[in-house]
């Protein structure tokens, strides 16, 4: 989606236009979060077993402006905030975002519950709950279009609103995590004639997975991995490598299957925020109509270690802590 442009009009066959309000709308009801390039760092708004995991409160604004140079192409605005309660077994989580693409805007909002168990003394399991909505408008009179007689072009605007409920599972260790999670059970039957006549709503399962492995004391490895998988849609794999330094920098690179490859940079600016950076350069058909995409992120974290890492790991038999980041 792209930000209102009063002055200007979008001339794009219907044909492109009807491909993107396709993916728009699969993207928007359908499979309910956008591409993240930077998901590793953004796993509580497509799991809410991850919120109550953080050791300390965190707040997360991201932006994503994606294929520089085509019109209308889709911008997407991502606050949210992970808040482990007291005992420490509970967590509450609050999600909010904004993407638009061409003459859509979507926007959602939910609330997550997480509860966890502790398995011996550093692994953990924990589940969770969402619930909110999706507030869609689809105006046409924002565009014009090469063949202005499509049936769905009849439609001047379109606005619904639909309630979303999720669930999810993650189980992590200091050094490794584990989830899935479905942001919507309520998808067949809840969506007007004119959405419908768009995309068939279906669930989406996230499959989400990573590692640290610790080099040296200075240098710390993580590969990390997000499947996307909607039944009848093409299965949306990602992978990624960072590197993190003196727990400082963080350099990486990333792959979306048939889609792009990305760089990937980031900086702890201090110990309560962090800074991340990503560029994915498009390899399938759209790579020679674009320049690329960019996303930023800033996390924010009351206690300090704002990549999101669990430090103050306790030593088997001890009563001490140990410093080991969790880097995720």
């Amino acid at each position: 989606m792209n930000e209102r442009r009063d002055q200007k009009t979008f001339a794009i066959p219907t044909a492109f236009w009807l491909m993107v309000l396709l993916l728009s709308f699969g993207s928007l009801q359908a499979q309910r979060e956008p591409f993240y390039t930077q998901y590793m760092y953004n796993i509580g708004s497509f799991n809410p077993a991850y919120v109550g995991t953080v050791e300390n409160t965190d707040f997360n604004l991201l932006y994503r402006a994606q294929w520089i140079d085509i019109p209308g192409a889709p911008r997407t605005i991502r606050f949210g905030i992970n808040a482990p309660l007291g005992n420490r077994k509970h967590g509450l989580g609050f999600n909010v975002m904004n993407d638009q693409l061409g003459p859509t805007t979507s926007t959602f909002v939910d609330v997550s519950y997480s509860f966890q168990i502790e398995f011996n003394y550093d692994v953990f399991l924990s589940f969770g709950l969402d619930a909110g909505g999706s507030f869609l408008n689809v105006d046409f009179s924002k565009g014009s279009f090469e063949n202005p007689g499509e049936p769905i072009l009849n439609e001047e605007n379109i606005s619904e609103f639909t309630p979303t409920v999720g669930a999810g599972i993650f189980l992590y260790h200091q050094l490794w995590y584990l989830g899935v999670s479905v942001p919507n059970f309520l998808t067949d039957g809840l969506y007007s004639n004119a959405v419908a006549q768009v995309v068939e709503d279906q669930m989406q399962f996230n499959f989400i997975g990573g590692y640290v492995f610790e080099l040296n004391d200075n240098l710390k490895f993580k590969p990390a991995f997000l499947v996307n998988y909607i039944s009848g849609s093409p299965v949306n794999g990602n992978i990624s490598t960072n590197f993190l330094l003196n727990d400082k920098f963080t350099l990486g690179a990333a792959y979306r299957f048939d889609n792009a490859v990305s760089g990937l940079a980031g900086f702890q600016v201090s110990e309560n925020i962090f800074l991340g950076y990503a560029y994915d350069y498009n390899t399938n058909g759209l790579g020679g109509y674009n320049s690329g995409s960019h996303e930023a992120i800033v996390k924010f974290n009351l206690g300090g270690s704002g990549t999101g890492e669990r430090k103050g790991k306790k030593e088997k038999g001890k009563g001490k802590q140990i410093d080991s980041p969790r880097f995720f």
